[in-house]
């Protein structure tokens, strides 16, 4: 494969991570079990029969056994959507690895677009398919959406899920679609919300010359949907992104001022999944901004008090920020970063032996990659 196929491979990869942390999270409600839940998937939780992206979150706890079952399934009843959603899940991880699990999980993204394009799980990263890895899989999807949207040209919902799917591989369309679900809903916070993390991985694979316009939008965008919320729970989750797109932007003022009010507004959810990801993402932001104007010892302190969250669903999956840890290292603050370190591990169980990896990295005085760690 040409270098350029493979970086743009990568990017994309890494990228669909990314988005998979913003989306999968974003639960208000404690689920509970469905009674109609099959025998052979007893672990799988969902608040209701039309929480179709919580179902397939819990369709990757399936084995390949209970799959093939849920397939015989669906040859009887085909119009099933959650059972569909149960191995939309399950293939979702697999395709990357198997050829074997490609075919099936691009049948099923057909049949949401056909058939539920304005539900919730067609919004989600179980629906996407790659450009780059999945071809013309993706070209079929395309076609796919583009005529639901012909059908449909007024509903937000349809829009806003067909641009979700073109987000990592048409920017441009995904852009022009949000925009067109906004000027719909024109008091929704989701779609200045979706055009902010639009711009923020835009500025991920852009020159930095062109970074500072699309991190001043996605600010612009995520302050305008702050403005909209409704309830103080959804400014909490809003400001926990807003923090970031502000350092970003380059507004260390305004950064400072919504991590330490993210701080003042979490032990109001300490329950809430985003508690874990508001006490990490202020500390980090507040750290890098005492980084940044020289003050390394607060900075020190920001790190390890990042490093003592809870957790998240998010933070336990895909793990922490490592920018702070990165630029302290640089500093050769070598014993603040192995405590944080050390700290991660107690929440981050899947990430134990990169942990353990970058420990000795830096006890050999080398830098740790830290890939989409200073992404996410």
């Amino acid at each position: 494969m040409p270098k350029k196929s493979m970086f743009n491979l990568v990017i994309g990869i890494v990228l669909c991570v990314a988005v998979f942390g913003a989306f999968s999270g974003r639960k208000t409600q404690a689920s509970s079990i469905n009674p109609k839940d099959n025998e052979s998937s007893p672990s799988v939780v969902i608040s209701s029969p039309e929480d179709l992206e919580m179902v397939a979150m819990h369709g990757r706890d399936l084995t390949a056994k209970d799959a093939e079952k849920l397939e015989e399934q669906l040859k009887n009843e085909p119009n099933d959507p959650v059972t569909r959603a149960k191995l939309l899940g399950f293939y979702f991880p697999l395709r990357f690895t198997s050829e074997q699990a490609k075919q099936p999980y691009s049948q099923h993204v057909f049949w949401v677009i056909e058939n539920k394009p304005d539900s919730n799980i067609a919004g989600s990263p179980y629906t996407g398919l790659n450009r780059i890895l999945e071809g013309q899989a993706y070209l079929q999807a395309k076609k796919l959406w583009l005529q639901q949207i012909d059908k449909d040209p007024n509903n937000p919902m349809v829009i806003g899920n067909a641009a979700n799917f073109f987000l990592l591989n048409d920017s441009n369309l995904a852009e022009s679609l949000f925009k067109k679900a906004q000027s719909l809903e024109p008091k929704n916070p989701k779609w200045p919300q979706s055009l902010a993390h639009l711009y923020t991985l835009r500025a991920t694979h852009q020159a930095p010359s062109a970074q500072s316009e699309s991190s001043q939008e996605s600010l612009k965008q995520m302050e305008k949907s702050l403005d909209l919320a409704t309830s103080e729970l959804e400014k909490f989750y809003t400001i926990t992104d807003l923090v970031k797109y502000a350092y970003n932007a380059g507004d260390l003022n305004k950064a400072e001022n919504y991590a330490k009010e993210l701080l003042l507004m979490a032990p109001k959810y300490p329950k809430d999944w985003n508690y874990g990801n508001a006490i990490h993402q202020a500390n980090i932001v507040l750290g890098r901004i005492a980084l940044a104007r020289g003050n390394i010892e607060a900075a020190k302190k920001y790190l390890i008090e990042a490093g003592k969250t809870p957790g998240s669903p998010q933070l336990n999956s895909f793990g922490p920020n490592m920018t702070l840890a990165k630029e302290l290292l640089e500093k050769k603050e070598t014993q603040t970063v192995l405590s944080y370190f050390e700290l991660c591990g107690k929440f981050w169980k899947m990430g134990n032996e990169k942990l353990k990896e970058w420990s000795e990295l830096v006890r050999n005085g080398k830098m740790p990659d830290f890939g989409g760690n200073l992404l996410y």
